[in-house]
């Protein structure tokens, strides 16, 4: 076989793909599978206030420090062997969380189980590039695993009440048990193995660089978002860059460097990273909001309000793949800036949602979530391509720590300019009321009779009004957005006939049934 041509994916690849969902699935829903358990934990092990935080946030933090380490360390010892690996990991952190005895066994257990996903979602990603060499199919393999994610984060909150329906809090986390057993046995049968065949040596030192750069800075943006800008979290988002700094210097200077300089000669990589966190900045902002207008504006319960947050994750399941097929016909770039128009009439939408408008509400963050879910799986792909396939694992981890951060941006920026809003709003009122919806939720329940309901209806009113600049930011960032993507991808995405390899340095193709499976 030639450099020139690419063996089209069979029955086998597109089976160990459907195999590599599974780690996916679980871990997008391991982000949202407390939403519901909470309170029994509470009953169960009586956590104090900042034990349930860490509860809650342990497992995020975890997963975002370590994606960047995870991600080169598949690319050296091996992709499916640190999949197994993790998966492994995941499972016992599993049994251990469901049977935690105390608040601080439980917190151990949700630090290993993002140890974990760390492992999991780099080397599923990196496989995916590797399975499938030609352009065409890479595509749409990308496309459902994007949209398989965003969908994973829904129905985890939406499991979790359904298990806990029925079962103790604990089942929320056997769950990931079977998935991961048949992962185990089926990856080493489907999925041949793929490594860097000249790594290196691993540069232990840049590990606690990567965490030490990573994790403040995302824990700086959640609590802004959460508490507001004070010094503690604007202090911890410096020392966060900082040390980013000192590891971007280092990696530079070194010829074992572990983000490799390879990674960035291709024109859509660095491009695939940065319109990937526009996206994911505007993915969690959104959410941020909808979730709390469900609950607090809207009156729901939290199973009630996940089950109809599920809704549009209807269309998105059509989103990436029709996406990826309008990328074969015409040049990618300006696909994915359609996407962020897309999802920037999302937000329009968004912002003239009233007190009552939950039909309008649903419509706006199905478009929007549409419009991302198309650029991500369009960016993820490209940049992949663009990476050399020896470093996907790195180039995979990357990109889930620019998710991360963009993420982690989006709830911290929009949800402090709805803040503002709904303060400058209730400029009288007591302070619990002014702090958070939430505070004023129970601040009505509290006076009760007329006094309670327009608390209650002033408050929703407020929160509704910053909820709306925050969609006219979002709406402004991804129009901008849509022309950065045609600034930077124009001609990277020229369509591309079946049965042509990944854009970017030649490969070796996966090994076929019937050839041996080696490394490399």
């Amino acid at each position: 076989m030639t450099n020139s041509a690419a063996r089209l994916a069979g029955r086998r690849e597109w089976t160990a793909f459907t195999v590599l969902l599974l780690p996916l699935l679980l871990v997008s829903m391991d982000v949202s599978v407390l939403y519901f358990a909470i309170p029994a934990i509470t009953r169960e092990l009586d956590p104090s206030a900042t034990q349930q935080l860490w509860i809650f946030d342990s497992y995020a933090f975890a997963l975002a420090g370590l994606l960047i380490t995870m991600g080169s360390l598949g690319d050296r010892i091996g992709r499916r062997k640190l999949l197994l690996m993790g998966a492994t990991a995941f499972g016992l952190a599993s049994v251990g969380a469901a049977y935690a005895t105390s608040a601080e066994m439980l917190i151990a257990a949700r630090v290993l189980l993002g140890i974990g996903g760390a492992t999991l979602m780099p080397s599923t990603l990196a496989l995916v590039r590797n399975l499938f060499q030609d352009a065409r199919q890479r595509g749409q393999a990308i496309a459902i695993w994007s949209g398989a994610m965003t969908g994973g984060i829904a129905l985890g909150s939406v499991l979790s009440g359904v298990m806990l329906n029925h079962f103790w809090w604990g089942s929320v986390f056997l769950i990931n048990v079977p998935a991961m057993l048949l992962l185990l046995v089926l990856v080493p049968v489907l999925v041949p193995e793929f490594k860097d065949p000249a790594p290196g040596r691993f540069d232990l030192l840049s590990v606690p660089l990567s965490t030490a750069a990573v994790l403040p800075v995302v824990y700086g943006l959640k609590e802004i978002a959460a508490e507001g800008l004070e010094p503690l979290y604007a202090l911890s988002v410096a020392v966060g860059l900082a040390f980013g700094f000192v590891f971007v210097r280092r990696q530079r200077s070194r010829d074992d460097a572990m983000v490799a300089r390879a990674l960035f000669r291709g024109r859509g990589f660095g491009a695939g990273i940065a319109l990937n966190t526009i996206a994911a900045f505007a993915m969690m902002g959104s959410a941020y909001f909808t979730t709390q207008y469900l609950q607090s504006v809207l009156g729901m319960g939290t199973l009630e309000a996940a089950l109809w947050s599920l809704a549009p994750s209807l269309v998105i399941g059509a989103a990436a793949p029709v996406s990826a097929a309008l990328a074969q016909k015409t040049d990618r770039a300006y696909v994915i800036a359609g996407g962020f128009v897309l999802a920037a009439g999302g937000f329009g939408l968004i912002s003239l949602v009233g007190s009552d408008s939950l039909w309008l509400l649903l419509t706006g963050a199905g478009v929007l979530a549409s419009g991302l879910v198309t650029v991500m799986s369009l960016v993820s792909d490209m940049a992949l391509a663009s990476a050399p396939a020896e470093k996907a694992g790195s180039a995979a981890s990357l990109l889930e720590t620019g998710s991360e951060f963009g993420g982690a941006l989006g709830m911290a920026v929009l949800g402090s300019l709805g803040t503002a809003v709904y303060r400058s709003d209730l400029p009288g009122a007591e302070p619990a009321v002014r702090e958070t919806l939430g505070g004023a939720v129970a601040t009505a329940h509290r006076l009760g009779g007329a006094a309670g309901e327009q608390v209650l209806t002033l408050a929703r009113e407020a929160f509704v009004h910053g909820m709306q600049y925050a969609a006219w930011g979002g709406a402004a960032l991804l129009l901008a957005g849509g022309v950065l993507a045609v600034a930077l991808t124009r001609g990277l995405g020229a369509p591309a006939p079946a049965g042509q390899p990944a854009e970017g340095p030649a490969e070796q193709p996966a090994p076929s049934p019937a050839e041996p499976r080696t490394a490399g």
